[in-house]
């Protein structure tokens, strides 16, 4: 995954029960979001991985 993002792997891409589906949380300017519709966004600044054994590894 090294220099692309994918979505599905991002902290920030969360299921909205109000939508049904999943959405990006991030407030994206008109540049940010043009370029998120059109599957353009490879190297989102906003990437996180969601890493949920994070906090687990940390207890052991």
């Amino acid at each position: 995954m090294a220099g692309k993002a994918n979505c599905e792997y991002c902290i920030n891409y969360v299921f909205d029960e109000e939508y049904g589906c999943c959405i990006c949380i991030v407030d994206l300017d008109e540049d940010e979001y043009e370029r998120f519709i059109h599957k353009s966004f490879e190297n989102c600044p906003y990437f996180q991985f969601n890493d949920e054994y994070k906090t687990v590894r940390k207890q052991m």
